[in-house]
């Protein structure tokens, strides 16, 4: 009831009738008319993984290389010195407890230097996925057969203790004496070898989303989110690594992490557009949901993209015949269910 002005200028009191276009249709129900839009609400935009990909791949500054190369080597000599001049003295007080210090000290060295080793290995590891990717990318570019082979002898032997590719080893075997092509070749490698492998490497970029989204959308502490894309998203980026024998140690894994941190950043992959948000969303779902639900759809669909990323990176054979992963549908797999996608 509200009161409405008669002709004679005095208000009185009456229902009001309003009436509904033609656009409603017939049967329209209050449950079924859509959202009202807000326009102060801004929309999600994912900051928590715009964060994380401006933190790894911010370029540290030469002065900042030089403080933290001088106190790690000064830190080095005092803990050398203190640690010398502890067992020294130890042996001439206690011999016996001396000797077992000693020997603890060496264990702990070696311990050291296999670490060391370890993280060298990766680093080649790494240098040699790269160099068959550039060969394999020349080779489809200069149409050069023999090139072709030489990529397919190396990616056979950096598969061969690999149990679960045997099968598809032995058909490239068998089928590549048949190929004259470079681009045939190559994609036969790729269909046999990366199929595989690319759906090893989708569970992980799925599993990794869904993470980073429950995360942000549950947990309301300060930058806990950062933490979690930061640490999901390294892991995510090693693992998916070792799918394609990587093999990353640490400090490869980081490496790793800002190399495909900075390619997004330099592409400007890391903003989030409204056609993915409304693909993800499944037409209006964020309308729905709280605004920290909706920055956990966000934040999953850029770790997507960041495994996509990764992919690209650490594939030892470029996508040719095989399709890249779609950002949409990773998104839509791995958050279905999760905050009522569809």
């Amino acid at each position: 009831m509200s009161e409405r002005p008669t002709p004679e200028g005095k208000p009185r009191k009456g229902p009001i009738l309003f009436e509904l276009g033609d656009e409603a249709g017939p049967g329209a129900r209050p449950d079924e008319a859509p959202a009202v839009p807000d326009p102060e609400a801004p929309l999600p935009e994912g900051r928590a993984m715009q964060t994380v990909a401006t933190l790894a791949a911010r370029k540290p500054s030469r002065l900042g290389r030089w403080f933290w190369g001088l106190l790690g080597t000064l830190l080095g000599v005092i803990l050398s010195v203190a640690a010398w001049d502890f067992v020294t003295s130890l042996l001439d007080r206690m011999p016996l407890l001396g000797m077992a210090v000693t020997g603890l000290l060496v264990a702990f060295l070696v311990v050291l230097l296999a670490i060391a080793l370890r993280e060298l290995a990766g680093f080649a590891r790494l240098r040699r996925m790269d160099r068959l990717h550039h060969m394999a990318e020349t080779a489809l570019v200069d149409q050069d057969l023999g090139a072709a082979r030489q990529v397919v002898t190396r990616l056979d032997a950096l598969y061969a203790a690999r149990e679960d590719l045997r099968w598809s080893r032995a058909r490239l075997s068998e089928r590549q004496g048949d190929q004259f092509d470079a681009a045939d070749l190559l994609g036969l490698a790729e269909a046999e070898l990366m199929a595989p492998l690319d759906a090893a490497a989708r569970a992980e970029i799925e599993a990794a989303a869904r993470q980073v989204a429950t995360v942000t959308a549950i947990v309301p502490l300060a930058l806990a989110d950062v933490v979690a894309a930061l640490t999901a998203n390294i892991r995510m980026i090693r693992r998916i690594a070792e799918v394609y024998g990587g093999r990353a140690g640490t400090l490869g894994s980081w490496r790793l992490t800002r190399a495909v941190m900075t390619h997004l950043v330099a592409t400007g992959a890391v903003a989030i557009g409204d056609d993915l948000i409304s693909s993800v969303a499944g037409g209006g779902v964020l309308s729905k949901l709280s605004r920290r639900f909706g920055e956990g759809v966000v934040n999953g669909a850029l770790t997507a993209r960041v495994g996509v990323a990764a992919m690209e990176v650490c594939r030892p054979l470029p996508f040719a015949r095989l399709k890249r992963p779609s950002v949409t549908g990773l998104v839509k797999r791995a958050l279905t269910g999760l905050f009522g996608g569809s």
